[in-house]
């Protein structure tokens, strides 16, 4: 293997507790993280994973089922399967990307299954592969990161780049166990940090609070789609699960006992939203079968966790919902990436998973597995192999580049504030949620509304700018809250360049998709936030062009 890696018996302890040197440094260990080390490893790079949380068992994926966007390889299923959300995302996704993902992800299904996954096998005896247990799955890819020869620093965040004026060249973090801190140089940086759910405690989402965009944005990468990010999820009032597709199955109704008309429809979302605004909501899971109640025992049995220790029956007991903000996790917007290797726009810096953009697949819609599980293993494995090539062709001193770190330049603190008066980290996540939680000010968007919002965003930007207080002793919080008050900004700034309803992107003032808008919307900037057009958008076999440069 090539690089060259600082073991402990040589390790440059400095002002770093951990000092390595690598070829490519991955940043996040969920799905798309996992692809991209492994992929890594086997173009022959010496790898770092990073993951704020153990590698394995952390992030969206990890305790949860989920579908895959699996086609069989014949014409007609690998149409219908392009076809079937197009105009769900408003036509802005990309039919050569759409059958590039869908290649990649049946050759990878298929090497995960050659690998020992557990895939159960139909009546006939053959294999279904549309799904994976998040716990079998994670366990197996950490196992075969491991075994590649990757090495893994868990619970370790990063809390910058470190860059210089030939691009990025690593990050440094700190280990949330022991809080000792470590530097990580790299020759290529692959980000895979997931998106944003605002630490709305969605299952799986408290570690998924927008790092890697302000990370990328930092270096001077930009976003594109961050107005598709209105994405929220029914769950019961009183659990964490975000199993949606559950619902299908299910009569709504309101707190007197009447049916909410309309709430089960395609539309339905906006009338359990609505309806929410004044009064609470009940679900009953009562058109479900005997089959399909075994069927949702075992593909999602953490669904059923809360219900039976609360000796609720959700097939034949009414219990209250609630529409959960998953924002980027489950929206489509995230960090633009220029080309078929999953580069960004800054030399060395590649995104993969939730943390890049997926409107070139989903256009301006997504919901839960599926595309997005298609999308971070696909772009995790071109990342991964893209960062290895640009690393390994930069020569064997790649990692030794003398690069500063990207958080003094841009002013956003990673330590907290020596000031007794500085805000606390709580207040500002309080402030940030309080304006993308409400149904009223993202769900139904209006020009005013998020104009209201992004002025109050910018007063908690500088806020954050002046430097934070963590009570609780924990560095990366302190980032955390800078990425989410970050993540808003775009998503709002945004929201108001698209002038029209597109995908998941509602604007009540707007309510008509417009021809006219046919394109994308990219954003940027730190302390002074900017949206506008990429270009037209052509729909069919064309490729996506993207200027690098604006």
């Amino acid at each position: 293997m090539q690089g060259n890696f600082i073991q402990p018996g040589g390790m440059r302890m400095s002002e770093h507790a951990i000092h390595l040197q690598t070829d490519v440094l991955i940043i996040g260990g969920g799905p798309a993280g996992a692809w991209a080390a492994l992929t890594a490893a086997e173009q022959g790079a010496a790898v770092v994973l990073v993951d704020k949380g153990y590698c394995g068992t952390s992030g969206a994926t990890a305790p949860s089922g989920t579908g895959v966007w699996y086609v069989e390889p014949d014409a007609k299923s690998r149409e219908e399967a392009m076809a079937s959300r197009e105009g769900l995302g408003g036509y802005l996704a990309d039919r050569g990307w759409m059958k590039r993902v869908l290649d990649r992800t049946y050759d990878n299904i298929n090497s995960i299954a050659a690998w020992g996954y557990p895939f159960p096998v139909d009546e006939a005896g053959s294999p279904h592969r549309r799904s994976l247990q998040g716990p079998e799955y994670m366990k197996l890819m950490r196992r075969k990161v491991q075994k590649a020869g990757v090495r893994i620093l868990d619970h370790s965040p990063a809390l910058e780049l470190l860059a210089d004026e030939h691009g990025v060249a690593g990050a440094a973090g700190v280990n949330n166990q022991t809080q000792q801190p470590w530097k990580v140089e790299a020759a290529a940086v692959v980000i895979a940090t997931g998106g944003c759910a605002f630490l709305s405690k969605a299952l799986g989402t408290n570690v998924l609070t927008g790092d890697g965009y302000l990370l990328a944005a930092e270096a001077g990468a930009d976003f594109s789609g961050m107005e598709f990010s209105t994405a929220y999820s029914l769950a019961p009032a009183f659990s964490p699960v975000t199993k949606s597709a559950f619902y299908t199955w299910a009569t709504f109704y309101y707190e007197d006992g009447r049916v909410i008309e309309g709430a089960g429809s395609q539309r339905g979302r906006s009338v359990i939203a609505r309806t929410l605004q004044k009064e609470p909501v009940y679900a009953l899971l009562d058109k479900a079968d005997e089959v399909v109640k075994a069927a949702m025992r075992q593909a999602q049995p953490n669904f059923f966790l809360s219900f039976d220790r609360l000796g609720i029956d959700p097939f034949t007991q009414k219990f209250p919902v609630t529409l959960r903000f998953e924002g980027t996790v489950r929206g489509t917007g995230g960090i633009r990436i220029v080309d078929e290797t999953c580069a960004t726009k800054v030399p060395g810096l590649y995104a993969a998973g939730d943390a890049a953009t997926r409107e070139l697949i989903c256009g301006g819609f997504t919901g839960g597995g599926s595309h997005n599980a298609a999308w971070a293993m696909s772009s995790g494995y071109w990342a991964g192999e893209g960062a290895a090539v640009y690393a390994l062709g930069q020569g064997p001193r790649a990692a030794q580049r003398k690069a500063k770190g990207l958080s003094e330049a841009s002013g956003v603190p990673t330590q907290a504030a020596a000031s007794a008066g500085a805000t606390d980290v709580r207040d500002i996540v309080s402030s940030v949620q309080s304006e993308v939680f409400p149904y009223d000010r993202n769900w139904f968007r209006s020009g005013k509304g998020m104009k209201e919002s992004l002025d109050r965003l910018e007063q908690v930007w500088q806020e954050v700018k002046q430097g934070l207080s963590s009570g609780e002793g924990h560095t990366v919080r302190i980032r955390e809250a800078a990425a989410m008050t970050a993540t808003a900004r775009w998503m709002y700034a945004s929201g108001l360049e698209r002038k029209e309803t597109r995908g998941m992107h509602r604007r009540e003032d707007f309510p008509a998709q417009d021809a006219a808008q046919h394109y994308r919307i990219v954003s940027g900037g730190l302390d002074r936030p900017w949206a506008r057009p990429l270009e037209p958008q052509a729909t069919g076999e064309t490729k996506i062009k993207e200027a690098v440069s604006l």
